[in-house]
């Protein structure tokens, strides 16, 4: 069995897989300074009495840190380790400036979105960032976008600003706020909202093609709904594109 890990820099996200099917699901917080002992733990706690059944791993990781604690606990856990970055084989062309430089995330997406969604498609990442990735009608990937999340720009609102305090990121009755926590929710959900349509609509002008949409993390079931093309919402996309790189670097 593989087990599968995405770390993001706000949570991380665990699966079990087994013959390419996700059969467990879990969603962590991301700590920085957890240890490998720490994490040792917490994995064989989620996976209980898998734990002997389980012989590889695949992970991709934006935070650094914890990359190198989760490695060494992996290395007590499993066989084999596939850490997504450099000199991995995709089966995907990377069409891009500098390909060392797109995130094991961006890629395990774009290369799971490819396989189950055909191409052209594109991917928006709903988490602490949100990116708009792009894999070509030839199927190469060819870049996108990446903007701060919801949360991330809520939380610097906040900051900066006397006044001002957190609400829930739920869509307002009135998109012109009758109070100022109906003000802040329409600026965040609605704004972000049109961001994301303003984005797509700019990447489907360029690709001059009709693609797929796909969206992802953990924002999307806030945002999905508000935006103005259907999109296919695929929760552990980025899981299942581990699964597939496993696959293709045994």
């Amino acid at each position: 069995m593989l087990l599968a890990l995405n770390v993001g820099n706000s949570q991380t996200d665990i699966g079990l897989m087994a013959d390419g099917q996700l059969v467990q699901h879990w969603r962590v917080s991301t700590a920085v300074d957890r240890t490998a002992d720490e994490y040792l733990l917490l994995l064989r706690g989620l996976l209980s009495d898998r734990v002997g059944t389980v012989n590889r791993a695949a992970l991709a990781s934006v935070v650094p840190a914890v990359s190198q604690a989760l490695g060494m606990a992996l290395g007590h856990l499993v066989d084999s380790v596939l850490s997504v970055g450099p000199g991995v084989k995709t089966g995907m062309p990377m069409s891009v400036d500098n390909p060392r430089e797109v995130g094991a995330d961006r890629v395990a997406t774009a290369v799971a979105a490819k396989q189950f969604y055909g191409h052209p498609v594109i991917v928006i990442s709903f988490g602490t960032a949100i990116t708009v990735d792009v894999v070509g009608g030839d199927g190469a990937f060819v870049g996108g976008a990446i903007a701060s999340g919801i949360e991330v720009a809520l939380d610097a609102l906040v900051d900066s600003t006397a006044a001002l305090r957190r609400v829930a990121l739920t869509p307002p009755v009135h998109v012109i706020g009758r109070n100022t926590v109906e003000a802040i929710q329409s600026g965040m959900v609605y704004g972000y909202a049109g961001l994301v349509d303003g984005l797509v609509e700019r990447s489907l002008d360029e690709l001059g093609a009709e693609a797929v949409l796909v969206a992802t993390g953990n924002g999307a079931a806030t945002l999905v709904p508000l935006l103005a093309r259907e999109y296919v919402v695929d929760d552990v996309l980025a899981l299942r594109g581990l699964g597939l790189l496993s696959e293709r670097n045994r």
